[in-house]
C-alpha cells in the first residue's frame, strides 16, 4: 500500500487499508490488481480522474491525423491545370497528408491506358520533391490510382 505523499506503507489487509483512507478523508484506489499481492494508493479519487482526463485532452491535441485528400485528373488535362492542381496537392503534402491520385478514362481512352499512366507520371514529378509514391500507378477498372505519402521532416 502507498500513501498520499508515495511513502509505502507495506501489505495490510483491505479492510485497515480502508480504515486509514477513511481517516485521511481520502479513496482507497487499486493501481495494479494483478500484482501479487495488489497495490493500493490513497488519494483524492476526483482529482485523480480530474488529472486523468486532463492529461487525455492534452495526448488527443498534439496528436495529428493524417487525411487523404484526393486529386483528379483526366487525360486531356491541359498543363496551366496540371500545374494547379500540382500546386494543390503540395498544399495538401506540406500539411502531412497523404494525397490519392485519380484519373478516369471514358470511352476509347481506355484503349489508351498508357496515356493515362503517362499523365500521372509527368503530375508526379512535379510533387516528387514533396512527397513519395506508395507504388507504381494501377488501373483498376475504368480508373488509375496511385497514393502519394507527405515526406517526413527529422
Amino acid at each position: 500500500m502507498i500513501d498520499e505523499n508515495g511513502a509505502q506503507l507495506g501489505i495490510m489487509k483491505r479492510e485497515e487499508a480502508q480504515r486509514i483512507a477513511d481517516y485521511r478523508n481520502l479513496d482507497l484506489v487499486q493501481i495494479s490488481p494483478g500484482a501479487n499481492p495488489p497495490v493500493c494508493k490513497i488519494l483524492n479519487y476526483g482529482k485523480f480522474r480530474f488529472d486523468m482526463l486532463k492529461k487525455e485532452k492534452e495526448a488527443k491535441k498534439a496528436q495529428k491525423v493524417i487525411e487523404v485528400k484526393e486529386v483528379q485528373l483526366s487525360q486531356t488535362i491541359d498543363i496551366g491545370d496540371l500545374n494547379t492542381k500540382a500546386r494543390k496537392a503540395i498544399e495538401f503534402l506540406q500539411d502531412g497528408n497523404k494525397v490519392k491520385i485519380s484519373l478516369r478514362m471514358f470511352g476509347r481512352q481506355l484503349a489508351h491506358a498508357d496515356i493515362s499512366i503517362q499523365v500521372i507520371n509527368n503530375f508526379y514529378e512535379k510533387i516528387k520533391e514533396y512527397g513519395v509514391l506508395e507504388k507504381t500507378p494501377t488501373q483498376e477498372g475504368r480508373s488509375i490510382t496511385v497514393m502519394v505519402n507527405p515526406i517526413t521532416k527529422k
